[in-house]
């Protein structure tokens, strides 16, 4: 990540914009955190977000501060990346994967003070296909497992519902062949899932799918190759109970961390996961990370004022 720079603060009696995701499951409380007189809060169905966000950049802003989950953020980061708008977040989603990455508080009166008086971070975005994702990509069994665990979620809990996912994704775990080209060389794997981070990723329960704390850049592409069930589900048992590290052991599991991949499927379109959100789209599928792409205004380091 790039190095801080102090972000300058909002003009004199001005107020700071911010677009509130409406239908989000915490927009009650981030309604709350952001009334203090600080914000010009403006509530925003999903389906106009993307165009308000445009309205405003077209008139001059220079800040963009969502309230939301990682959806809304990666709709603003899309139109924010590789420009030199900023862009603030307060945290008002399910999970906030992308806002504790980055060290943003998910108190959201912490995040607002943050949005409004916090510091410049370089933060990297990916792009499959032109789309952008913050967190991570996965074709294959990983979007039956989040769709399942999901659903259990409501009812019993992350850890609970993580097993129960497992176990039913696994109970109808189908293979497909994969090519996967990564620096000019070609690999061909039988696989059940490819999962793609943006930055080194865990696999380990309960931080699965998290980003690794002070991992490394770039995307970090994981396959699970083989044909055998009971292998497949001891590659997955491996990764769970104790890590990528146990799992890189297992022949049936290989991962890389590169700039970019190409990944092409024996059809011609292919449904995937990004950030959680199902997609689809034409293969091949174009990888790519991006490096300090957004302008995010970020907490002080510790030992900061």
């Amino acid at each position: 990540m790039a190095a801080t720079q102090t972000a300058p603060a909002a003009p004199r009696g001005s107020k700071l914009k911010v677009f509130l995701n409406a239908a989000g499951g915490n927009a009650e409380a981030a309604r709350a955190a952001l009334s203090d007189g600080t914000f010009d809060l403006e509530e925003v169905q999903p389906s106009e977000l993307e165009r308000r966000i445009k309205q405003a950049i077209d008139g001059g802003a220079k800040r963009i501060v969502v309230a939301g989950g990682d959806g809304t953020i990666a709709t603003a980061a899309s139109l924010v990346a590789k420009t030199d708008v900023e862009l603030a977040i307060i945290p008002a989603g399910t999970l906030n994967h992308f806002a504790k990455d980055h060290n943003i508080p998910e108190d959201l009166r912490k995040a607002a003070l943050v949005a409004a008086n916090g510091v410049l971070i370089g933060a990297d975005v990916a792009y499959v296909n032109g789309s952008l994702f913050l967190n991570t990509s996965s074709i294959g069994a990983y979007v039956t497992f989040v769709r399942v665990r999901e659903r259990f979620e409501k009812y019993v809990g992350y850890r609970i519902a993580s097993f129960l996912a497992l176990i039913s994704t696994w109970a109808r775990l189908r293979t497909f062949t994969v090519t996967l080209e990564v620096e000019g060389e070609k690999k061909i794997y039988r696989s059940s899932m490819v999962f793609i981070g943006a930055g080194e990723r865990e696999l380990k329960l309960p931080t699965l799918g998290s980003r690794v704390k002070n991992g490394r850049r770039g995307l970090h592409v994981m396959v699970v190759g083989g044909r055998k069930r009971a292998r497949l589900f001891a590659v997955a048992l491996a990764g769970i109970a104790k890590g990528t590290k146990e799992a890189e052991k297992l022949p049936e599991f290989d991962d890389f961390l590169v700039e970019s991949c190409r990944i092409d499927l024996t059809r011609s379109h292919a449904l995937i996961g990004l950030d959680g959100e199902l997609k689809e789209m034409r293969t091949p599928l174009d990888y790519r990370i991006e490096r300090d792409a957004l302008h995010l205004v970020g907490a002080p380091p510790d030992g900061d004022e």
